[in-house]
């Protein structure tokens, strides 16, 4: 921790907060913060500044807003960023967190694959990265059928209806990430996966990571016409309503992994130290008939959105963009390469033959299935 550190947070919707510092007998010295914010008046980044001298560096970012936030003068107005955008880019400084951009970015699309083995692609790929022997990727999905997947923690019977399921020919799935079920159908759907190394999320809650990892998606939304939102825990949201929502899991890599030769840098910041998977199904279209057919979705929890209609929960992307699917995952990824750079790659035969093994095993067994009945 002691020496020079520099960290970066990109707010969502909002701007770059930038940190230099030093840390010095366990406190944060020589502490200088900038970027493409607005602030007034001027001499409150000199208060920002010595707010967060001497402060402990194991402060977290609450605290060290609460610092900032005693000391900003009167009046003071902080836009395209917060007191605590500070303290988590502070955090993100001492932690040594990487930035998207310090890697080079992998990105798979392939051919329609069968639920099961998406899951188990899951898996296998954020193992890899945490290993360090895969660079951060990003993974769209194509379906081969109509599938319902739900959360590691939810319980089977409780969210899925047997009967509707096997008259709408919909396969039931168990994924390793927790959060709600989600109806999913080939051509309606758009569905990805974010791998990424634990240093680019250092310094981060779990709730800010998921803020902070579908930003470059809102970005994309937006320039389609779309404004989106992030809306806690794990929902992308517009005016019209709910479009998206998440999911995410934490690997820890094996002991001795070697660091991958995929990360820009040196000083031993490579991909290698666990990773995160982050991924999002997006409605393109919807065919809440049939949705509500398949799924229980109770009264309880259309309450608590707000709605009184499953039909009114989502609202779809191609009624917003008017865009057809394969023309709006272009312009995703076209999106996501201009702010970050990315290569198309594949998922390897290794990785293939591994995920076909855990496809046909773990993700298709009723154990793994019923592990909540």
């Amino acid at each position: 921790m002691q020496g020079k550190h520099h960290g970066e947070y990109k707010v969502p919707g909002g701007k770059l907060v930038v940190v230099d510092l030093d840390v010095v007998d366990g406190a944060l010295n020589g502490v200088r913060v900038a970027g493409d914010f607005f602030l007034e008046p001027d001499d409150a980044l000199d208060a920002i500044n010595g707010a967060l001298e001497g402060a402990p560096a194991d402060t977290d970012a609450r605290g060290l807003a609460a610092r900032i936030d005693a000391a900003l003068p009167a009046g003071a107005v902080l836009f395209g960023f917060s007191s605590e955008a500070v303290g988590i880019t502070v955090r993100r400084a001492v932690a040594d967190a990487r930035e998207w951009t310090d890697f080079d970015w992998q990105i798979i699309h392939e051919g329609p694959q069968s639920p099961a083995l998406h899951m188990a692609l899951d898996e296998v790929l954020t193992a890899e990265v945490a290993a360090g022997r895969r660079p951060p990727t990003l993974r769209v999905w194509e379906w081969d059928r109509p599938a319902v997947i739900i959360g590691s923690f939810q319980s089977l019977r409780n969210e899925v209806d047997p009967e509707g399921a096997a008259r709408h020919g919909v396969t039931v799935v168990r994924r390793i990430s927790g959060g709600g079920a989600m109806f999913v159908e080939p051509g309606n759907t758009i569905t990805y996966s974010l791998c990424v190394p634990n240093s680019l999320v250092q310094g981060l809650s779990f709730e800010e990571s998921y803020a902070y990892l579908d930003d470059w998606v809102l970005g994309a939304l937006g320039d389609m016409g779309i404004r989106a939102w992030y809306k806690p825990l794990n929902d992308i949201a517009t005016e019209a309503g709910k479009i998206a929502g998440a999911a995410q899991k934490r690997m820890v890599s094996p002991v001795g992994a070697a660091r991958s030769a995929s990360a820009r840098g040196g000083g031993g910041r490579g991909t290698g130290g666990g990773a995160v998977l982050h991924h999002v199904t997006m409605s393109y279209d919807i065919d809440a008939e049939k949705m509500v057919q398949v799924l229980r979705i109770g009264q309880e929890k259309l309450s608590d959105k707000g709605t009184t209609s499953a039909k009114k929960r989502v609202d779809p992307l191609r009624r917003q963009t008017g865009l057809p699917r394969a023309e709006v995952i272009a312009r995703m990824i076209a999106s996501f390469r201009a702010r970050y750079g990315g290569a198309m790659g594949g998922v390897s035969a290794q990785e293939l033959a591994r995920a076909e093994e855990l496809a046909a095993g773990k993700f298709s067994s009723r154990e793994w299935l019923t592990r909540v009945p």
